[in-house]
């Protein structure tokens, strides 16, 4: 899938047990991939309909709000927010068949306001993504006594994408949940923005981080989510995030 960080414009590790007897079997540790999404409720996904949050972004004089309800099952999205000059729309189509407009000024926005949202998720439902496990680390936040796990995660240069060789580093603790990242915009040595995982909640079955604050090319940047929601299958409303 598409994917990208911040518009303003607007391998893994596999442990197999030791045998303690001749009767007893091997039992393998799901890699990092698994692991992290795993954390966020991704084996509940499938109960999951459809998806309603609010992206926002305050980064000194610019802030936005992007609303968007994503129907997981039929890949079809609505857009609540500012157009390209900045006044109120909304927008609704399906992604397997966009239009040159959505293509162009909205279906990115969306890719980037979704992976800051299930972005553990993706970690197994994007195929050509590499994910490497480093080892331990020190807690770039400075809350986590003791050290946490870095996974590297790269996507390729080629094949598609709004921006292809992103990278980012992962900071992980021992619940498996993501307490902060730095993004690395193609590939660059240095990263393009750090930012905190923090405000967890759940969302009917999932689990749902709503609030970053780090910096983007060194400048102060708060992204968060408000009205979360989630439809589960066969029900008939939405469920907000507590």
């Amino acid at each position: 899938m598409s994917r990208s960080v911040v518009r303003f414009s607007i391998i893994s590790s596999l442990f197999v047990g030791s045998c303690l007897s001749s009767a007893s079997l091997a039992q393998e540790k799901p890699d990092i991939r698994h692991q992290i999404a795993d954390a966020y409720g991704l084996t509940s996904w499938p109960q999951v309909e459809q998806i309603r949050y609010t992206f926002n972004f305050e980064a000194g004089p610019k802030k936005a709000a992007r609303t968007w309800t994503w129907d997981t099952k039929a890949d079809k999205v609505t857009y609540e927010g500012p157009d390209s000059a900045g006044k109120p729309t909304k927008v609704s189509y399906s992604r397997a068949s966009m239009p040159p407009d959505v293509v162009k000024d909205v279906d990115p926005n969306f890719i980037n306001d979704q992976y800051w949202t299930v972005f553990p998720f993706h970690l197994v439902w994007d195929k050509d993504v590499t994910v490497e496990d480093k080892g331990m680390a020190v807690d770039p936040t400075g809350k986590t006594k003791g050290k946490v796990r870095k996974v590297v995660v790269t996507y390729p240069k080629t094949g598609g994408g709004y921006t292809p060789g992103d990278m980012y580093d992962l900071f992980v603790g021992a619940d498996n949940r993501v307490v902060a990242w730095n993004f690395h915009r193609g590939g660059v040595e240095k990263p393009t923005l750090t930012a905190t995982w923090a405000d967890y909640k759940m969302a009917g079955p999932i689990l749902v981080y709503t609030d970053h604050r780090g910096t983007y090319t060194g400048n102060p940047i708060h992204i968060f989510l408000t009205d979360v929601a989630v439809k589960l299958v066969g029900a008939s409303d939405f469920v907000p995030a507590k």
